[in-house]
Order: structure tokens, then sequence, then C-alpha cells
């Protein structure tokens, strides 16, 4: 379980600096550097996302019961699943799906957290999941204190185009699917329909 959480706080932590301390942020990108500052972004979250992949692994070879979610939760996560891969295509791919939801990745994290907090029970769930869909929530609510106080760094909009919600729609039915069908299974061991 340490190594899980060791991972969590390494990877949550490094993607919270912006909403503990915005200008702190900012700041420290600017006495790195822009690009150092992202490289040590990025090596802190692979090294955290490490840490949860393998402290995960561990802790469900000895899990720790906490609740035991009724049968059809498993149908409700499953649901809540389909929106979550369209969202994350969505994230990348501009048009109406990525302005209705406004913070696509943040909304399918929560969907994806939510999902799985509603399928698994263990002690070990509850922290990874738990603490994605806390993490989400806490960045959702940063990001709308950023945007009014004109702390938020954003990207030049650019025109959406109706063939990128296509896209967002039918890849991200597709990838649910090869998730569902054989993905989760070959990477976790774990089959989601049962």
């Amino acid at each position: 379980m340490l190594w899980l959480i060791v991972g969590l706080v390494l990877f949550l932590g490094v993607h919270s600096v912006s909403i503990v301390s915005p200008l702190g942020r900012n700041a420290l990108a600017q006495r790195m550097g822009e690009n150092a500052y992202k490289g040590v972004y990025t090596l802190v979250s692979f090294a955290g996302l490490a840490l949860i992949v393998w402290g995960y692994g561990l802790a469900r070879q000895a899990p720790v019961p906490l609740y035991s979610p009724p049968t059809g939760f498993r149908h409700l996560a499953a649901l809540l699943m389909l929106p979550v891969f369209v969202l994350l295509l969505a994230a990348y791919l501009p048009g109406r799906i990525q302005r209705a939801a406004k913070h696509p990745m943040l909304l399918a994290v929560k969907l994806w957290a939510l999902a799985h907090l509603l399928a698994n029970g263990t002690l070990a769930d509850v922290l990874l999941f738990g603490g994605f869909l806390a993490w989400a929530v806490a960045d959702r609510i940063s990001v709308k204190r950023r945007a009014a106080a004109g702390l938020l760094r954003t990207a030049p909009q650019m025109e959406g185009r109706a063939i990128n919600d296509v896209i967002a729609v039918v890849g991200g039915l597709a990838l649910y699917a090869l998730t569902v069908v054989w993905l989760h299974a070959w990477l976790l061991g774990v089959r989601p329909m049962g």
C-alpha cells in the first residue's frame, strides 16, 4: 500500500501545484525555464504513475475490503464509463463537445473515478479512485477561480470543426468497446463485464 500512496502523492502532487499556488507555479517555471519545469513535471508524473501501477498491483494481492458494492453497481459503472473515452478524445479535438464540457479531461477523470468507486470496494480502490476524484473536483474548482482571477494560462482557442466531434464520439466508443472486450483484462487482469 505504501508504494501506491507514494505514487499518488507524487502524481497528484505535481498535478496540484497550480491548484495550491498558481503564482508559485508560474514563478518556479520562470526561474527554472518553462522547458526545464515541464521536463521535471513529466519525470515526476511518470515516476508517480509507475509507482501507482506497481503499488496498486501489490495492494490487489492482499486486498483490504471496505465495502461490497451491489452487483448492479457494475452495470452503473459501465454506463458511467461510456462517455469517458469520448471526453478524453474531445479534450484534444476542438468542437462542440469540448466547448460544452468546458474541461473534458477533468470530467472524464471524475466519471472514471466515480465509476470505479461504485464497482470496487477495497482500501486500495478507495485510495486510488477516491484520490483521483478528489483531485479532479479540486482542480475544476481551482480552474474556475484561476480563470476569474485572470491567472489561468490558456492556449488560443482553435475553431472547432464538426468532424472533431464525430471523431471523438466514434473513436471514444470504439476505445470503450476495445477496453471492455479486451484491453482492461489484458492490462489489469479484470474483465469489467464479468
